[in-house]
Formats: structure tokens, sequence, C-alpha cells
């Protein structure tokens, strides 16, 4: 369950990002100001609201202390203010003069991005307050920016469509084309997913954008095997464009905001949609967790932010089907895989799997060969041990093959049938050899492909209608 606690009205135009420290939460507007609130109850702060940007302020993030918090404008600087104070404690002027739509600081706190709407990305040293490296994007404003969790590597977004990754010394790693009418928002789980015998971590992205999707990557990277991006999935539910999404702290939960007004919270592991809310009167645009709480706070156009309580046991309910294992492989789903590795002992083959979207079907097809040339595992006693468990796993299917009744077996593919109906059918048997056939009436259970479709069977072509059986075969 989620429940609206308290509601803040404070801005006097649009709230355009929230951000959450472990004891404040912070929000901007443009109404050009940056407002501060205790999360023991939801007060202003003494020092707050913080003024000092002439435009609209477009974005705001914390330090990993929460002592700092950085805001950026549409005037050209990025400020870092003392929270504990409200003192500025350093003005970031970008070369170019252009509005400053995002910034991010890295995970350790020690450099902070600034991306601008002439598309120039800033990486300035948080310490000292200089700039460190500049570079710019081809096409648009940037407009999003994450890093990931380990600080290696951030991704940005633009106005344009595209997502451009940077490592730590600002060197373009990758750019495509990801929402085709511009990116609005992206975001890193803070938990990464390991995978690989070499101790690659995959980390999982969500970006959003005017296209109406969210969209769902897998990013690997080292300085020696260099770097890789998997689009995964796109999460359906809004009708309108998404103009912001954030994970939970846990990795567990991602929640989104669009110009639909609705805000959505999926469950990541199963894509499932756990919570639709809707108490905003105009666009949503910004929603962030916090980080040690199963807090969530959503801004909007219609000046307010929203601050929604979860009870410890939301993520768990939208998965009760994991505490119930599929039976037969064929149906699992990637998920369940990744808790079959787990189970099996091949806990850092799951980002690899999860990469290459395999699920019980393709699981159960995997062979040496795929297992070397497609997934890249390299050592051949993991290779051996993944087919030895394989093997395991189509054993177990096939007793519980011959435990499932005849009648329940499809009589063409000898598969289980799926929503099977009962019917009434006349069983033709023609002997070619002499012209005579023989008819029998006959109860049994056929499943509704065989009812529609052909099949070929070993005993020759197999015809259905819903009426009559009719058996060809040279051999009768």
């Amino acid at each position: 369950m989620v429940k609206l606690i308290h509601t803040l009205a404070d801005h006097d135009d649009d709230v355009n990002c929230c951000a959450f420290s472990s004891s404040l939460l912070a929000t901007c507007s443009l109404d050009k100001t940056v407002r501060l609130y205790s999360l023991s109850d939801f007060s202003e702060l003494p020092h707050s609201p913080l003024t000092f940007h002439t435009y609209t302020v477009h974005c705001c993030c914390f330090s990993a202390s929460g002592h700092i918090l950085a805001s950026c404008s549409t005037d050209g600087t990025t400020v870092l203010w003392d929270t504990q104070n409200g003192q500025t404690l350093a003005v970031l002027e970008q070369p170019s003069g252009s509005p400053v739509r995002v910034c991010r600081f890295s995970p350790d706190s020690t450099c902070l991005v600034s991306g601008a709407a002439d598309g120039t990305v800033v990486l300035w040293n948080a310490q000292s307050y200089k700039l460190y490296r500049c570079a710019s994007v081809k096409d648009g404003s940037l407009v999003a920016c994450a890093f990931s969790p380990n600080g290696n590597f951030f991704v940005t977004g633009s106005s344009c469509g595209d997502l451009t990754v940077w490592d730590d010394k600002m060197r373009c790693l990758h750019s495509e084309k990801a929402h085709d009418l511009g990116i609005t928002c992206c975001d890193f789980s803070s938990q990464p997913v390991s995978g690989g015998e070499q101790g690659l971590q995959f980390f999982r992205l969500a970006s959003c954008g005017q296209d109406c999707q969210i969209k769902i990557w897998v990013i690997s990277f080292t300085h020696t095997l260099g770097f890789e991006l998997k689009y995964k999935s796109i999460l359906s539910g809004h009708c309108a464009p998404v103009l912001t999404c954030a994970f939970s702290h846990d990795g567990q939960m991602l929640v989104s905001g669009s110009v639909d007004k609705s805000v959505i919270v999926y469950d990541t592991n199963t894509e499932d949609i756990l919570h639709t809310l809707t108490q905003h009167t105009r666009y949503v645009t910004t929603c962030a967790f916090a980080p040690n709480i199963l807090l969530l706070a959503t801004g909007s156009m219609d000046k307010t932010v929203n601050i929604w309580q979860f009870d410890l046991e939301t993520p768990c309910q939208a998965r009760i089907a994991e505490d119930q294992p599929k039976q037969f492989t064929e149906d699992w789903s990637e998920d369940d895989v990744s808790n079959w590795l787990c189970a099996q002992g091949l806990k850092d083959l799951v980002g690899i799997f999860k990469m290459n979207n395999i699920d019980g079907r393709e699981l159960l097809n995997l062979t040496k060969e795929s297992l070397a040339d497609d997934l890249k595992i390299e050592s051949l006693g993991l290779r051996s041990k993944v087919l030895r468990k394989i093997e395991e796993l189509r054993t177990k299917m096939k007793t519980l093959s011959s435990e499932i009744p005849d009648e329940f077996i499809c009589p063409i593919t000898r598969e289980l049938m799926k929503d099977p109906v009962i019917a009434s059918v006349k069983r033709y048997l023609w002997k070619l050899s002499t012209g005579r056939g023989h008819i029998a009436p006959k109860e049994c259970w056929a499943c509704f492909v065989c009812f529609s479709g052909q099949q070929v069977g070993s005993g020759g072509l197999r015809t259905w209608t819903t009426d009559v059986l009719k058996i060809q075969s040279p051999g009768l």
C-alpha cells in the first residue's frame, strides 16, 4: 500500500525538481527559488527559501553527505549551497552562458556535471569548484543526466532523443537514439547486477521521453573490456509524454510522472505496475525516492509537492508469484531464470543472461556453442556446469510430463495443452489399400490449435475439424 501523507504548497509556480538527502527534501521551481524541508515533520527550514537565481530553477541535487545542495537555472549558473545555513558556497558559470537545465553530483561527490541548453556538458571539481573538462553533444539541449553507481561513467540525455555515455575523463563512449521525440529524464538503479567471470558489473538504466515511453537499458563498462549498452524492455502505462523517472534506493521500484497527470510505480523485477497515483491536477514534472526510508516525493505544474509513504511489504506483494515458482521451465520469465542461477551457485552469470534476455524456453535451448560464442562464457568448467544444470532441468521436465494424464497431452505434438476443451468427434480411419473405412465415436481432449489448423506427426498428415478427425496415412 501507498498513502499520501503530506502536501507542500509553498511554491508560487511550477515545481521543476525535487531531491532527497537522508534528512532533507529540496524542491525548486519556475518561481526562481529553492526550498528545503525537514523529513522529520516536513516543516520548511528557517533559512529557506534559498534565493540567488534570477530565472527559473530547473534542477537541484544533494551531495552524498547531504551537506551541499546544487541548483541550476536559466540564468546560466549552477549554485552550490550549504544546506545547514543556506549560504552560497560557489557559483559555477556555464562557459557558454547558456541556460543550465540539469546538474548531478558523482556518487562520491568529488565531481559535478552541469548540462546546458546549447548542448554543452561541463564536469566540475566539486571540492575546488574549478572546471575540469568540457564537451558537447552534437544536437539538442542537455536535459537529463545520471551517474553510474560506481562513478566510472555517466549518461546524458538530449532534447533530440540521444543517450550519450561519458567516462570519468569526459571521453564519449557511446551515443545512440533512444527516444524519437526527445529524452526528458534518465536514472540509474543504485544496485548493480553482477555478472561475468571477469567480475563485470551490469547497471540498470531507465530513460523516458516525449514518445510516452519508459525504456530499460543494461550497461556494462570497464577500462579493460570496454563498454556495452543494451536495450532491455519498455514499461507501459502512460498515455502521454513521460517527464520524469527515478529508481528507489534499493532498486526494487521505479516511479514515473507524465503529462497525463499520473504517477506510476513499477516493480523493477516483474515490470508490473504496483500503483497509479492521480492526485496531481497538472503535468507531473518530477519524482524522487528518499535514500533510507520508503518515501516518495512527486512535483507538478500544479505548484505542489506530494509526499507518499509505502508499506514495507509493497514490492513483495507484487511478487507473490515468485514465492510459487513455475513448475515448467519453459514458462519461466527472465527473472525466474535469474533466481534459478542464484540457487545453483551461478550468481555471477545473472547479468550476462539478463543482457541476452534468456527466459525459460531460451534456457532449455542453450548449447555449449551458444554459451561460448553468444554469451561469451570463456571458462570451460563454468560452461560445463551450466550445461549439467540445464540437463537436470530437461530431465525434470520429462519426469513432470510423464506424470501428466495422457488426455491432457496434445496427441500430435505431445506437449501440454493450453486451455483444453472437451470435444466430441468422429474418427475416420481409411485403409488406403482397400478403400474401406471404419467410423467410431470418440470423446477426447483437444487443444485449440488442433481445431484451427493442420499438424504433421509421425503418422502422416492429420487434419482436424470441429466435427470430424480425418487421419490420412500411407501406413494405414
